[in-house]
């Protein structure tokens, strides 16, 4: 048994999007009460520590609605069904970046949100960056900016909160041990 486990009496889906649905499940609590829990199911996604032979960070600037506002972020989209994380990592590092890697390594995965939302993000780091034959790609309701950015001008976005996301903050964190590592 999984300790504090809240088992599911009843479960109800409320919506069904394109990125998400949206449920609401009774659960019996430890104690034998029980609950509602608002949950969000998600496909899963992957992030993209992309660094250039010049060790700067490849990030690109989106609006963000659910913010209404713009956010500098790594390079990130949305698990496609029966794909592989690499091949998607591969492929949204193309698509948003017109970057492709020679090489492509899984650091870690994690959740985003635990407390309402199932979603898991799987952060590679890209190296040996060129060009892609057919350049960025984007979606056609997908407007980004590129840019390409050291460690320590990432680190002045996220306090003044143009990097304010949780995956770019620490993929930020993590490059920057990657890379004083390396020298």
């Amino acid at each position: 048994m999984k300790k504090f486990e809240e088992k599911t009496i009843h479960s109800e889906r409320l919506y069904e999007g394109k990125v998400i649905n949206l449920k609401v499940d009774d659960v019996s609590l430890p104690n034998g009460k029980q609950s509602k829990r608002e949950l969000i199911e998600h496909p899963g996604a992957v992030a993209i520590i992309a660094v250039t032979d010049e060790q700067k960070i490849v990030m690109v600037e989106q609006y963000r609605k659910a913010l209404e506002r713009s956010l500098v972020e790594i390079p990130a989209g949305k698990l496609e069904p029966g794909e592989a994380p690499e091949t998607t990592a591969m492929r949204e590092l193309e698509e948003e970046t017109g970057y492709s890697a020679e090489k492509l390594e899984k650091l870690i995965s994690f959740s985003t949100s635990p407390g309402f939302a199932d979603e898991v993000v799987h952060l590679f780091l890209a190296v040996g960056l060129h060009k892609a034959v057919n350049g960025a790609v984007t979606d056609d309701d997908e407007f980004v900016e590129l840019m390409e950015v050291t460690i320590a001008d990432a680190e002045e976005m996220i306090r003044s909160e143009r990097i304010y996301d949780a995956k770019t903050a620490f993929a930020v964190q993590w490059v920057k041990n990657y890379l004083s590592d390396k020298n």
